[in-house]
């Protein structure tokens, strides 16, 4: 599968069907709202905007931040506000591969995809399949589905405040609404434009 998604779209992932059974399970109506875009008809800023948000080394890494993760094991030892490390080739593993619940076992199976798709697919790739398959919102998957559902545009149309708005919602979609944003996702709207002036620019095709 690894190598077939080296060449072709992926249409479903995993949290697909399982939010797909918990709107079953709550007697809601099952929707899912999600087109596969290639990444030369995306903004320019959406890559960018989600390496400023989820992964300022993206470009660096060999799928594994590990300044990130001693950091992180830092703060939590310390007792500071906890958070994660995961990269976006390592959110990208999971979404196409496996399930959603944190367990060593799935975190298992997450460095082995990680350390495939680094390999076979490239930085490119990884962003092109990241940015069509992540969750961003109530049964929104995808940056084409966001774009349309939350800005009334396509996702090439995108401008740079939106590209930024998307990526603050990406740490919880379900409660952080692009759409409609907070006061605090206006904070990180604006924190994440003021990152991706470092940013160098991401390769489109």
């Amino acid at each position: 599968m690894v190598f077939i998604y080296r060449f072709f779209p992926v249409y479903y992932t995993p949290l697909m069907f399982i939010r797909c059974y918990e709107q079953v399970a709550e007697g809601e109506p099952v929707h899912i709202n999600h087109k596969w875009v290639s990444i030369d008809r995306m903004s320019m800023y959406m890559p960018i905007a989600v390496i400023s948000s989820e992964d300022n080394r993206f470009m660096l890494h060999n799928g594994f931040d590990f300044k990130a993760i001693q950091q992180a094991a830092i703060d939590n030892e310390m007792g500071r506000k906890r958070r994660g490390a995961s990269t976006i080739s390592q959110q990208t593993a999971k979404n196409v591969f496996l399930w959603p619940q944190s367990s060593w076992v799935r975190k298992g199976f997450e460095v082995y995809f990680t350390f495939l798709i680094e390999h076979l697919w490239g930085k490119q790739r990884i962003m092109e399949v990241y940015l069509n398959s992540i969750e961003m919102g109530d049964g929104i998957y995808g940056v084409q589905a966001v774009a349309k559902a939350h800005f009334g545009c396509s996702a090439k149309e995108l401008k740079r405040g939106e590209c930024a708005l998307i990526a603050a919602s990406l740490p919880n979609p379900l409660i952080f609404n692009s759409g409609e944003p907070s006061r605090y996702m206006r904070k990180r709207q604006h924190h994440i434009e003021r990152v991706m002036r470092y940013i160098p620019h991401f390769p489109m095709n």
